[in-house]
């Protein structure tokens, strides 16, 4: 069995005497070529992780290791980990190829290694044109591409990116995607992508971590984590717009057992989640995709239309039925208008259902 690139290892960081924990006991692993993004709102300890990765900052508690060796207490330069920051911190009054050149130049490689080095990156970043510039004339995204230019010079074990494409318009970001995912497939590069951004997370990355308050609330692969997630708080932070979350109970109406949040009763069929569980809390997730337009004697749930969100193609609509609002994502050609009166359906196989008490995902 091969050894991960890099293992977490009830990793916990405290500042302040102990009055601030930034994270709080993760545990992880990464394989060799794979990419995996770093996600949650700001303050939520994953650049705090990253630095530790990097050996900026030292953990409090717990290991980290790289192909299978604690690199606790190693020095930032020895622990063969690239870093490229959201400020690029490229020198200006360098040439692109003196900064790319830098990482080898302080460790005293010979000038013929370091030249056949610097070459074979520009090529792979495609700025073979650009090595004798001054990196002040160079644009945005040229000089982020030349930021992770000198680090792939050092051929790093793992590459970490804290919010690297931040900086950059829109027209920019796209390109560089385009760019790390290439650089990705071509030379089967380890990255830990820091980020608060979903879309650059879910088309980068092989697998999403999201985290929050110094937790790890879960890793799983960017293809899944929007449809299961594990725990209510990646309900409600992952996708656009994120899952509709509704808090209430399993209870019975007669003969039928269902989902009832005050007058809403949702009719389920017969599961482990409902069996047992009259009258605990729970908490029903739904994502706007599944809900679809429905006439009123075949909804679910019929509501005012209270905002419509055209997004070209599509649109997000609000619905509010009585104290419940829920957002579904509908075709713009059928939208409906605000202030008009919409049933809403769902098929309950698309239901997650959450614990009322802990906010972990309940089995299907």
């Amino acid at each position: 069995m091969s050894v991960p690139k890099l293992e977490i290892i009830n990793l916990r960081k405290v500042f302040g005497n102990g009055s601030v924990v930034a994270v709080d006991g993760i545990d992880f692993t990464i394989e060799a070529g794979e990419t995996v993004a770093l996600l949650g709102p700001s303050g939520c300890g994953k650049s705090t992780t990253l630095n530790m990765i990097v050996g900026l900052e030292d953990p409090t508690s717990g290991d980290i290791r790289i192909d299978g060796r604690s690199v606790v207490g190693v020095p930032a330069g020895k622990r063969n980990v690239g870093l490229v920051f959201q400020d690029y911190a490229v020198f200006t009054h360098m040439t692109v190829f003196e900064n790319l050149a830098f990482g080898l130049v302080i460790r005293g490689r010979p000038k013929a290694e370091i030249t056949r080095a610097v070459h074979d990156v520009a090529e792979l970043l495609g700025m073979q044109k650009s090595l004798k510039l001054p990196a002040a004339e160079l644009g945005g995204s040229e000089l982020q591409r030349v930021a992770i230019g000198r680090t792939l010079v050092t051929k790093p074990a793992i590459l970490l990116l804290d919010e690297p494409l931040s900086n950059l318009e829109a027209s920019a970001r796209l390109a560089m995607r385009r760019e790390l995912r290439r650089l990705q497939s071509e030379i089967g590069l380890t990255i830990i992508y820091v980020t608060h951004d979903q879309i650059e997370a879910l088309s980068l990355a092989d697998r999403i971590a999201v985290m929050n308050a110094g937790k790890l609330q879960q890793i799983e692969r960017s293809s899944v984590i929007c449809e299961k997630p594990d725990h209510v708080f990646v309900a409600g932070f992952m996708g656009s717009p994120p899952m509709n979350l509704l808090r209430g109970e399993i209870a019975r109406d007669g003969a039928f057992t269902g989902f009832r949040r005050e007058s809403l009763f949702i009719q389920l069929p017969p599961s482990e989640i409902n069996s047992g569980r009259a009258g605990q809390p729970i908490i029903l997730g739904v994502r706007p995709e599944s809900l679809k337009l429905a006439l009123a004697d075949e909804s679910m749930i019929f509501g005012k239309v209270t905002i419509v969100e055209p997004r070209g193609p599509e649109a997000v609509v609000t619905v509010e039925a009585g104290a419940i609002s829920l957002k579904a994502v509908v075709l713009a050609a059928g939208r409906p208008q605000e202030g008009s009166n919409v049933g809403l359906i769902a098929d309950p196989s698309s239901f997650v259902f959450f614990s009322g008490e802990t906010g972990r995902r309940l089995a299907s």
